[in-house]
């Protein structure tokens, strides 16, 4: 392929989120294979334990359902949004799972790491450290799976993992890409040694900038939007701030809490006001494109939007096939 025509920009790339916590797993495989016909670019897959919320009421698990998707789809790239490789997995069995992935779907996924929210892990009874330990932990992983992905035997006692002659007999052809999420610059300046792409939830241009020198080898910046569609405002509204109140509090609070009560509480003074200020509600493709282009002007090459609401995913889908996704081409 020639070089691109001085001053052009390639498009950004619109994803679609399979978002565990709020639809069933047949449910959000069949969502999968609608998405792809829609026209998205790629599809992202939330990895959790438990909802954010009790009114989600979902949390299959995703491995599983990756697996299925990789069957019912053809095209789109697939992605982890994200597993947390530290606790309720152990790193080697991580990379083994991105491998078997990679080679169902024929190339088209990329494993897409972070440190992990409490709502997830405590799970398994292991505590939940300080951040500081979480990303130290998140490393080691990373060395431990770029290593698998290398090929051959891995056996390692480090710090916080022991590998015993491990090594990935199915290994693809094509070496599965990692996202590494990240939140500030001790995070992007640990993680981007050791990763592909960016991943974060906020259109911050001093993360991308800070990514594109801290070493990356891969220049994919991938973001997340939550929306929630339906022709009638105020109950997309009234949906939003239902489902996805806890949406505010930020990475520092999200990672911490430890199960859904304490995200009810932490959200009981949240309004709908709050909610349709922070998501855009309803079907004004406008002001869905002009949010978008936020991220665009801050770096993003590819955003992945949530349709808020487990039960309205296809009336989303059909209008994001006829309207939104046209509209942001055309953007």
């Amino acid at each position: 392929m020639g070089a691109s025509p001085r001053g052009y920009e390639a498009p950004m790339r619109i994803g679609y989120t399979l978002m565990t916590e709020q639809a069933s797993p047949p449910d959000l495989v069949r969502h999968a294979g609608i998405a792809e016909e829609a026209g998205f670019d790629f599809e992202v897959m939330s990895d959790h334990y438990f909802p954010w919320l009790d009114e989600q009421g979902h949390s299959g698990y995703a491995w599983s359902m990756l697996g299925a998707v990789t069957q019912v789809t053809s095209r789109v790239e697939l992605m982890t949004y994200v597993t947390c490789p530290t606790f309720r997995y152990h790193p080697a069995v991580v990379a083994q799972k991105a491998a078997t992935v990679q080679l169902l779907s024929g190339g088209r996924f990329t494993l897409g790491v972070g440190s992990g929210e409490n709502l997830n892990e405590h799970v398994v009874g292991r505590g939940w450290p300080s951040v500081d330990v979480r990303h130290e932990m998140l490393v080691e992983a990373l060395e431990i799976i770029n290593d698998l992905f290398d090929g051959g035997y891995v056996t390692r006692e480090g710090k916080h993992f022991r590998v015993d002659s491990a090594k990935l007999w199915d290994l693809p052809e094509t070496r599965v890409p990692i996202a590494a999420a990240v939140s500030g610059p001790q995070s992007v300046r640990q993680l981007a040694p050791l990763a592909d792409h960016m991943v974060t939830t906020a259109p911050d241009n001093d993360l991308v900038s800070r990514w594109s020198t801290a070493g990356g080898r891969g220049n994919r910046k991938i973001g997340q939007m939550p929306i929630c569609f339906d022709t009638d405002r105020d109950a997309a509204v009234e949906r939003a701030h239902e489902q996805f109140r806890w949406f505010g509090g930020g990475w520092k609070v999200n990672s911490e809490l430890p199960g859904t009560a304490g995200f009810a509480g932490a959200s009981q003074f949240v309004r709908p006001d709050d909610v349709a200020e922070a998501i855009v509600c309803g079907d004004d493709v406008g002001a869905v494109v002009d949010t978008v282009a936020e991220w665009r002007r801050a770096g993003f090459t590819d955003l992945a939007l949530i349709q808020v609401g487990g039960g309205h995913q296809e009336q989303f889908l059909e209008w994001a096939a006829g309207d939104l996704l046209p509209a942001l081409r055309d953007a």
